[in-house]
């Protein structure tokens, strides 16, 4: 098992944007998700946590937002940049814990979507950014999360086992082992090269983030929650400070 910086480092960062196929579709599809959120209409500063190659801080930054983008996997960051062009986003690679070295003001919106709360080592550390968010936000801020819920449900036999993505030179698959707090997640990448398959493998943890602890935790810290499903089957939550 590796920490998920490093299996992204090693493992999922050089192959990330083969991974979710049809691009053009994936920054539609994030795209659209940003427009659900109903960002307040007063622009300003946002701020991605766990931003990737940028399929939310790029729509952030084509509707008005001056982006703070921080990722802990420079390839991806890489990405964003060279994507970025002329929008203004600007680069960090650095834990999320830390996003608050890079803000200067109040940002607008905070959002940490695709999985990525579920990365953080422990709930404590959930509850260690939650808390940076509420003290970061202005009244009427939106804080806003996509993950996956591997706390009230679980895959169970062969569901354990996916496919993510089959190409004719590159297969990735996947094995999820449920632990009581974690779940190990085994990422298997074939690559064919001069006419042989070769085996990679890199095992790391998420949480098993129960949605109805985070809700809690957000509306002790003064924000008004709702709850729904992404067309990907994620969790969405949306609070806005009150």
């Amino acid at each position: 098992m590796t920490t998920s910086e490093s299996h992204y480092k090693t493992h999922l960062g050089p192959i990330y944007s083969w991974m979710l196929g049809d691009l053009d579709a994936a920054f539609a599809r994030s795209a659209a998700e940003v427009d659900d959120l109903q960002l307040p209409a007063e622009r300003g500063m946002a701020v991605d946590l766990g931003a990737g190659l940028g399929l939310h801080a790029l729509p952030l930054a084509k509707r008005g937002f001056q982006v703070i983008a921080i990722d802990n996997c420079q390839t991806l960051l890489d990405e964003l940049r060279a994507r970025s062009g002329s929008l203004p986003v600007a680069t960090h690679r650095a834990d999320l814990l830390e996003f608050r070295a890079f803000v200067t003001g109040a940002p607008r919106v905070i959002v940490c979507m695709g999985d990525t709360l579920t990365h953080l080592p422990a709930l404590s550390a959930v509850d260690s950014l939650l808390k940076s968010v509420a003290q970061s936000l202005p009244r009427g801020g939106v804080f806003a999360a996509t993950f996956r819920d591997y706390a009230t449900t679980k895959m169970e036999g062969d569901q354990r086992f996916i496919l993510v993505r089959a190409a004719e030179t590159r297969i990735l698959t996947c094995f999820l082992e449920y632990q009581e707090h974690q779940v190990m997640v085994h990422d298997l990448l074939y690559e064919k090269e001069h006419g042989r398959w070769r085996q990679a493998v890199s095992s790391y943890s998420k949480l098993r983030l129960a949605p109805p602890w985070l809700m809690v935790k957000l509306s002790a810290l003064g924000f008004s929650v709702k709850r729904d499903t992404t067309a990907g089957g994620m969790v969405r939550i949306v609070a806005t400070k009150t």
